[in-house]
C-alpha cells in the first residue's frame, strides 16, 4: 500500500515538473518572440506577426506566379524606357540635322547676297540696291529732283505752314540745296489792302496747289513734288531713326498755355527725340521777348535756320550703315505719315545714292527780302531781283 502511494506521489511530481518545464519553455519562447519583434522593428524587417499582413515582396517570394509577373513587368518597363531613349535620341538627331540645313542655307544665302551686292557695285550702295530690289541701271539714270517741304501745325483750327523749304538734289554730282521761305511772305496783290490771308502760310489751308504754284513763281524753280509733314508725323519719323544729337543754338524758354505749348531747352549738344523735335522747330522767341542773336537770325529767320540745320543733321544721322536694314521701313513710315505726290517706287532708287551724299555740303539759303508793316500787319516782302540772282547761283552750283 505504501508502495502504491509512493508511485502516485512520484508520478504527480513528474507531472508537476513537466508542467513547470512547459511553462518555462513557453515563457522563454514569449521572451524570444518579443525580443525578435523589437529587433525586427529596428531593422525594418517583418516579424512573424507581420507576415500575416499583405506585404508584396514577401507575398511574391511565397507566390512564384507573382514573382514571374513582376519580372515580366520590369522587362516591359525596360523596353519602354529603351524606346523613349531611342525616340529622344532620334529627335535630337533630327534637330541637329535641321540646324545644320538652316546653317547651310544661311551660308548659301549670305554668299548669294554678297555676290549680288558686289554685282550691284559693292559697299553701302550695293547693299541698298540689293535690299531694295533695284538694278544699277535704275540708279545711273536718275534725274535731279525738286521737292517742296511743308511743315504743318495741327494744334490750331486752321492748318498753317510753319515750315516752307524748297529742297533740290542732283544724284549725279551729289549736290543739294535748301531754300527757306518765311511763313509771313507777302503773296497778295495790293500792299495797301494787305490782310492776314495774304501771308503765304495761309495758302495751304485754302488750296495746296495754289501754295505750290506761288512758291514756283517766287523762286523760279519747277517743283516736281511736294511733301506735307504734320506734327505727329515728325515725331514718328524721328523716333524711328532714333534720337538726333543736335547743337541747340541758344537757351529756349517759351510757354503758351492756350496751345499747351511749352518749349524748354538748354544751349549746347542735346539728344532730340520726336516730341522734342517738334518743339525745337517751332521756337521763335523766349517768354521775355528775347530771341536768336542778330548774327544767327532773329525770330522767324533764326527759326528757319534751326529748321534747316536740324533737317541736315537728321539726314546725316539717318544715312549711316546702321540704318541700311531700316531703309524700306523708314520710307514706308514716311509715306504713311505725310501727304505727298511722290510715288514710293520713284523715290526708292534715290536712297542708295543718297547714302553716299555728304550732308555737310548742302547749300543752305533763305529767300532775300525784309520785313515790312503793311496795313498794320507785319509781312516779309521778298526782293525779286535778289531772289532771282540767288536761285540762279544755287541752281548753277547744283547742276554743274
Amino acid at each position: 500500500m505504501n508502495r502504491i502511494n509512493d508511485n502516485r506521489k512520484m508520478k504527480k511530481q513528474k507531472k508537476n515538473k513537466k508542467d513547470y518545464n512547459q511553462k518555462q519553455e513557453k515563457v522563454k519562447r514569449n521572451v524570444e518572440r518579443t525580443n525578435y519583434s523589437r529587433e525586427a522593428k529596428k531593422r525594418k524587417v517583418p516579424n512573424k506577426k507581420s507576415q500575416n499582413k499583405p506585404m508584396m515582396w514577401k507575398q511574391e517570394e511565397d507566390n512564384p506566379k507573382k514573382v514571374k509577373n513582376r519580372k515580366k513587368a520590369e522587362k516591359i518597363n525596360k523596353k519602354q524606357e529603351k524606346k523613349k531613349n531611342k525616340k529622344r535620341f532620334s529627335l535630337l538627331r533630327f534637330i541637329g540635322k535641321l540646324l545644320l540645313v538652316i546653317l547651310i542655307l544661311l551660308v548659301i544665302l549670305g554668299a548669294v547676297f554678297y555676290y549680288k551686292v558686289q554685282e550691284n557695285g559693292g559697299g553701302i550702295r550695293g547693299a541698298l540696291i540689293t535690299v531694295l530690289g533695284l538694278s544699277p541701271e535704275e540708279i545711273e539714270n536718275l534725274e535731279p529732283i525738286n521737292v517742296l517741304l511743308l511743315g504743318i501745325s495741327e494744334d490750331i483750327e486752321t492748318k498753317l505752314t510753319d515750315t516752307i523749304i524748297v529742297c533740290s538734289y542732283n544724284p549725279k554730282n551729289q549736290t543739294a540745296s535748301m531754300i527757306s521761305i518765311p511763313r509771313d511772305t507777302f503773296v497778295g496783290k495790293n500792299k495797301n489792302k494787305a490782310k492776314g490771308t495774304d501771308k503765304i502760310n495761309s495758302l495751304y489751308a485754302r488750296n495746296p496747289d495754289k501754295l505750290i504754284k506761288e512758291v514756283s513763281e517766287i523762286t523760279g524753280i519747277n517743283l516736281d513734288y511736294y511733301a506735307v509733314v504734320n506734327n505727329n508725323a515728325l515725331i514718328q519719323i524721328v523716333d524711328i531713326i532714333g534720337e538726333i544729337e543736335f547743337e541747340v543754338p541758344i537757351n529756349m524758354d517759351y510757354d503758351d498755355p492756350t496751345q499747351d505749348l511749352h518749349i524748354h531747352f538748354k544751349k549746347g549738344m542735346q539728344k532730340i527725340d520726336g516730341e522734342k523735335a517738334e518743339l525745337l522747330l517751332r521756337f521763335r522767341h523766349n517768354n521775355d521777348g528775347s530771341s536768336y542773336p542778330v548774327e544767327y537770325g532773329d525770330n522767324d529767320y533764326g527759326r528757319m535756320k534751326t529748321q534747316r540745320a536740324f533737317i541736315s543733321e537728321t539726314m546725316k544721322q539717318t544715312l549711316v550703315i546702321e540704318n541700311i536694314t531700316k531703309a524700306r521701313q523708314i520710307v514706308n513710315t514716311v509715306f504713311e505719315n505725310i501727304e505727298t505726290n511722290i510715288d514710293t517706287k520713284a523715290l526708292l532708287p534715290y536712297i542708295p545714292v543718297a547714302v553716299e551724299f555728304d550732308v555737310n555740303t548742302i547749300i543752305s539759303k533763305q529767300l532775300p527780302g525784309e520785313s515790312e508793316k503793311l496795313n498794320d500787319l507785319w509781312f516779309f516782302v521778298h526782293d525779286k531781283k535778289e531772289t532771282k540772282k540767288m536761285v540762279q547761283e544755287v541752281q548753277d552750283e547744283i547742276n554743274n
